[in-house]
């Protein structure tokens, strides 16, 4: 079913879309993706009258319409979500960033840095609004994936942080030379039997890489745990990103590694959401 035909309402072109996309989530959906289509902020949608929705804007309106009934997340098609306080450019090489993740870095932020290493960078939206935060740091980002890592050196640009901001190719620390204050990183932690029940959207449309390391979630805390002695800074700081049931387990990962000031945080939801450690 097509929206191609001209429409004499905003109205009736919402409700035209919502016959594509069902559902409450698809009614939310239907408003942003007619003002992608129209280029204006989804709050002045009213404002538009029937001269605005030409049939250029009904067929950007249909097309965007189309791919979310696939599946296709709306950052995606609309290229960006907000993340802290900014727009991250996001595409499908690069895990799209939830809200939670950002007490990752209200964490990073209760204490001062100079230097900050983010394992696993994907948009570089974590390491760049920290770098944002604190004008005189500087830090590294490392992905496995080159792919995105070009998404994210366009973010560093897009935030003019690219004499702050450094990007490279690195499974975990092997590239990765000298000390930092703080380490962040947010790894696949998903395990295998959950990530097969995640919906559609996110299996079909975000790297398999950035979420599940396979059988076991808590794998990647060991590879992080095992190198990060080596490249913190005496006092500093880690903080990664847990699944909410992972609290315990990944805490104890790092205890027995002789971290120390191992501690639970949780997001505005109340659950488990950072695993927060000091070296020794």
């Amino acid at each position: 079913m097509s929206v191609r035909p001209s429409v004499a309402s905003v109205s009736e072109a919402i409700a035209l879309g919502r016959r594509r996309l069902s559902g409450a989530e698809g009614a939310r959906d239907v408003k942003l993706l007619l003002a992608l289509a129209a280029q204006v902020p989804v709050d002045k949608l009213s404002q538009l009258g029937p001269m605005d929705l030409t049939l250029a804007v009904m067929d950007r309106f249909d097309g965007f319409l189309a791919r979310r009934a696939t599946g296709e997340p709306v950052s995606q098609i609309r290229g960006v979500r907000a993340f802290w306080r900014h727009d991250f450019e996001i595409t499908s090489d690069v895990l799209d960033p939830r809200p939670e993740t950002e007490t990752l870095v209200e964490i990073g932020l209760e204490a001062s840095f100079e230097t900050v290493l983010d394992l696993g960078t994907g948009s570089g939206c974590i390491l760049l609004s920290l770098l944002a935060e604190r004008p005189g740091a500087t830090g590294l980002g490392i992905d496995l994936s080159e792919r995105a890592l070009l998404v994210a050196m366009r973010n560093r640009k897009k935030l003019d942080l690219e004499s702050r901001a450094s990007f490279c190719a690195s499974d975990w620390y092997s590239a990765v030379q000298g000390r930092f204050d703080l380490i962040v990183a947010n790894p696949p932690y998903v395990d295998a039997a959950v990530y097969r029940t995640l919906s559609r959207e996110v299996q079909n449309f975000e790297p398999r890489l950035a979420l599940t390391p396979g059988e076991d979630g808590t794998r990647a805390y060991f590879d992080i745990v095992d190198g990060a002695a080596d490249h913190l800074n005496p006092g500093g700081r880690i903080l990664v990103e847990i699944g909410y049931d992972q609290g315990a387990a990944v805490a104890g990962i790092f205890s027995r590694a002789g971290f120390r000031r191992v501690s639970v945080r949780q997001d505005l939801g109340g659950r488990d959401r950072v695993v927060s450690a000091q070296l020794t």
